[in-house]
């Protein structure tokens, strides 16, 4: 098994742009980026549009925004440029056709003209006979008497590819180690179609060639096309990259892979996004994410979890690579996440905060984001809970808690109301309405009411928030000042007041 050449490293993510990035496509190329980053090499971004009936005019800004926010910047591609382009296929075509013209001049394909209607019956009766299914070859030794007559009768062609048909291919992986493939199993594969564009398998190894890619890390998906792409190479007689079969993230119970088709769902029934842009839109950060799609089939060492990209990038090498798949576990990124965020510096966090509370609607204060962002960070794990948990902060209105939220366990509404009286008598006198003077002042009084902390602390939390989880109640109204917080527990009395007084 080898990881090494003599040549740059030159490696490249090339997606077919059919729609946004799956969470394994951004896995695929951030192990592609450390490796080109951990040898000095270069990362290229090359899109894949052979495949015309799917499509999407949207996908390359989906793509490149999730790769850039990823932090995976690319050395050569669209938008940036370079050397070897142009880096989106469909602009390639005439290069595509001259070296599938030149595989046919030197009887290493051939033209194959069978109609839409043939092909389905040959396969029809290849599969009443009980033979593999595929393409029988039929018309790979046309004489020049039969192909003159199909030309005549001006009948389209594929360009397929003449498959060796004995022996074996025999390729080194740098993942899985010696690989081996028996010809007579293989494809003849079309290399160019009807319409004059390429396959993935002409394409691919024609601009691998031209850009002088030195590894080909992909997913294990590819593997059986492994020989027929190997054999191609043979076939141009140019020198062969070293490929990389990477192995897939499977659902989290460990049965079949990641697919949008058939959302994966974490053990509470939730579905689990398989889109990059799902996971940026719910407050994950990329610092995060490239964590976790790292530690998805690769090892750091040093029994680490959390690390840093430029950390992973100096030791990221083929060989520490897991060719066994792995079940992709959501509890981690959460986790992962809320580390990540506990990292972040204040004005960074508040920074990538604020996006969410304006998308919720609120007018945000930088002022107070910058005091409630410490709050929120040890609390969160994902960047939009700071809606749920914070967002009052910003509402032109305060919803008020209703009276039946106010008494904590094992509470009744008389004693709610009697804590809530005590609790705005105390903090009406305070001089000094910080942190330290509210925490003891109010520890003291929890005890003079025979409350737990949690009771008494509770109830104002509910009446000076209008919610039951939010930020800390002391830091809370340390930072909504003394008028709004007193003018806040008087009206949650008044509230408990009305329901006792309609009660009766």
């Amino acid at each position: 098994m080898t990881d090494s050449t003599t040549r740059p490293v030159r490696v490249r993510f090339a997606p077919s742009p059919t729609g946004s990035l799956h969470i394994g496509g951004l896995r695929t190329a951030l192990f592609n980026w450390l490796f080109a980053r951990h040898n000095n090499g270069a990362f290229i971004l090359r899109i894949e549009d052979t495949d015309q009936t799917r499509f999407d005019p949207t996908a390359l800004q989906t793509l490149t925004e999730a790769l850039r926010w990823a932090g995976l910047t690319w050395d050569e591609g669209p938008e940036v440029g370079g050397n070897y382009g142009p880096y989106v296929q469909s602009e390639r075509l005439p290069i595509y056709q001259k070296w599938a013209q030149w595989l046919l001049d030197n009887g290493k394909a051939y033209k194959a003209y069978e109609t839409p209607d043939e092909l389905k019956a040959m396969r029809a009766d290849m599969e009443a006979r009980k033979l593999p299914p595929g393409y029988n070859r039929q018309h790979r030794n046309l004489t020049a008497e039969e192909q003159a007559k199909f030309e005549a009768e001006g009948r389209p062609y594929v360009i397929r590819f003449k498959m060796p048909l004995e022996g074996e291919t025999v390729v080194d992986d740098a993942v899985r180690g010696i690989v081996r493939f028996d010809n007579d199993k293989q494809q003849d594969t079309v290399l160019l179609k009807a319409d004059g564009f390429p396959t993935y398998h002409l394409a691919h190894v024609v601009d691998d060639h031209l850009m002088e890619i030195s590894h080909v890390m992909r997913a294990v998906e590819w593997l059986p096309s492994l020989p027929v792409h190997w054999q191609l190479w043979l076939a141009f007689g140019w020198e062969t990259p070293i490929y990389a079969h990477l192995p897939v993230m499977l659902n989290p119970n460990g049965k079949g892979k990641m697919s949008k088709r058939n959302p994966p769902l974490d053990k509470f029934g939730n579905v689990i996004p398989v889109m990059v842009h799902d996971y940026i839109a719910l407050g994950y950060l990329p610092e995060a994410m490239d964590n976790f799609l790292a530690n998805i089939g690769w090892s750091f060492g040093d029994e680490r979890e959390v690390f840093s990209m430029a950390e992973a990038q100096e030791r990221f090498e083929l060989g520490r690579i897991n060719p066994a798949n792995s079940a992709f576990p959501p509890e981690k990124l959460d986790w992962l996440n809320g580390e990540h965020i506990r990292l972040l510096a204040i004005d960074d966090l508040a920074r990538r905060l604020k996006p969410f509370l304006v998308k919720a609607g609120f007018e945000v204060n930088t002022e107070i984001l910058l005091k409630i962002t410490p709050l929120v960070q040890t609390r969160i794990k994902l960047l939009s809970e700071i809606v749920d948990l914070a967002g009052f902060f910003f509402r032109e209105e305060f919803i008020p808690a209703t009276a039946d939220m106010l008494p904590q366990k094992k509470m009744d509404v008389a004693q709610a109301r009697n804590a809530l009286q005590s609790a705005y008598d105390v903090l009406a006198g305070l001089d000094d309405f910080g942190f330290a003077s509210q925490h003891t002042a109010m520890e003291n009084l929890a005890k003079d009411l025979s409350l737990s902390n949690g009771q008494l602390f509770g109830v104002l939390r509910v009446a000076v928030t209008g919610q039951q989880i939010s930020t800390p109640v002391f830091e809370t109204m340390e930072i909504i000042g003394k008028d709004v917080a007193l003018g806040r527990i008087k009206a949650a009395i008044d509230t408990l007041d009305n329901s006792q007084q309609k009660a009766s």
